[in-house]
């Protein structure tokens, strides 16, 4: 590598992850490089045209021009780049086991162009051990030379939350956990160079631990307010009003809602990478696998609520009744979708016999469906999936005839027998 390398930091993978964290770079007047296989995102890229909702093109364009950002699919071109972020995919396979195949793919080919003094970070989310065991060795083998010695190499792993504006890629605090002390300095050199404040672990295997900790944290208490949910709706309490009123605590009580199940690029993933490590040391995460269990139910139990309030308020069954699901996305206000439980209840009502359409306004087409008008007269039911600001409950409610409300949106508007809710 050069003295003074061209770029300060590759970013590789130009997904949800890695186009926020080189904007945020070159912001703070670093030059960044993003790699991506994708010729036409990459084509966009170094056009000043974004495909993250959390960048925009005006954000990105002037980055462009100025030369802070250069996008390219060559990895001949990371040669020239003081630190190389990688931050691509690590869904599951279809048997719920960690697929890391993207990871190891990158490795492959950053391995050969690879030199001496560059700092390697794994952004990506994974198991606890996975830069050692997986990534370093396939770096070690087609550069011939040594993490700790010849390069650096840590772990420091992605905490977006698409669509945040109080919490963004520069003042999330970063945590660094390096495969020897020198890596662990030098990559949280590079991270202070352009974010507010970075925390560093003693390994990259506690790094790796620490995001599935903060993700498995959400989904065993959302799995406890759904388990909750369904006792409420034995018990006919409003689970709603009982969180609203134990959030009232100022200590010892952290609130989680309830709804139809997991969705996101994090929750619904991350803790299966933990209970498959576990196996290997012949530990069982009952913990985690439970929450799995009740969260993953949440869509079967909704459509229960559907035919239940379609039975009591239409006198209809679910086949043949027109549902409409109002919200396909995630979270309220974007336009992700991965892994969103709308999928899921579209799927066991339409196996049900419905006809099921969608109204999503940052959703234009979901499961082959294209985004219908939002006319509540129109269809026997509507089921609030996703609660998005921009639409209006008490009109909502006036004007359909049953609603299923699974996130509280019709706070305020109810009406008996007509709003049903989680």
């Amino acid at each position: 590598m050069s003295a003074t390398p061209l770029y300060d930091v590759a970013v590789i993978g130009a997904g949800y992850v890695g186009v926020p964290l080189a904007v945020t770079f070159a912001e703070a007047g670093q030059r960044a490089l993003v790699v991506d296989v994708r010729s036409d995102t990459i084509d966009a890229l170094n056009r000043g045209e974004s495909h993250i909702e959390d960048v925009s093109n005006e954000r990105l364009a002037p980055l462009v021009t100025n030369g802070r950002i250069v996008a390219t699919t060559d990895y001949e071109q990371v040669k020239q780049a003081h630190a190389i972020l990688i931050a691509v995919g690590t869904p599951l396979s279809k048997q719920r086991e960690p697929d890391l195949s993207a990871i190891e793919a990158v490795a492959r080919s950053l391995a050969p162009v690879l030199q001496r003094d560059q700092v390697v970070v794994l952004e990506s989310t994974t198991w606890p051990g996975t830069t050692r065991e997986v990534l370093q060795p396939i770096l070690e083998q087609g550069s011939g030379l040594k993490a700790g010695e010849d390069f650096r190499l840590a772990m420091s792993p992605e905490r977006v939350d698409p669509g945040r504006e109080d919490w963004t890629t520069k003042t999330t605090p970063k945590v660094v956990g390096g495969i020897d002390p020198a890596s662990t300095k030098q990559a949280a050199d590079v991270y202070r160079a352009a974010i507010d404040a970075v925390h560093e672990v003693s390994t990259p295997d506690a790094a790796e631990l620490t995001k599935l900790l903060e993700n498995i944290y959400r989904a065993v208490n959302i799995a406890l307010v759904n388990e909750l949910a369904q006792l409420c709706d034995r018990m006919e309490i409003d689970v709603w009003e009982v969180v609203e009123a134990a959030a009232t605590k100022p200590f010892g009580f952290a609130s989680f809602k309830p709804g139809p199940g997991l969705g996101g690029h994090c929750i619904p993933i991350d803790p299966f990478y933990l209970t498959w490590k576990a196996r290997e040391y012949d530990f069982s995460t009952r913990f985690i696998e439970l929450a799995g269990e009740v969260n993953n139910n949440m869509p079967y139990f909704c459509r229960s609520l559907i035919s239940q309030a379609l039975n009591h308020g239409a006198r209809k069954s679910v086949a043949g009744a027109k549902i409409l699901i109002l919200g396909v996305a995630y979270k309220p206000d974007i336009g992700d979708y991965r892994e969103s439980p709308a999928e899921k209840l579209v799927h066991l009502l339409r196996n049900a016999g419905a006809d099921v359409s969608y109204h999503d306004p940052f959703v234009p087409e979901f499961d082959g469906m294209t985004s219908s008008p939002l006319e509540p007269e129109q269809y026997d039911c509507i089921a609030i999936v996703t609660n998005h600001s921009s639409f209006d409950y008490a009109d909502l409610v006036r004007r359909g005839k049953v609603i299923v409300d699974f996130r509280n949106a019709t706070k305020g508007h109810e009406v008996d027998g007509k709003v049903w809710k989680l």
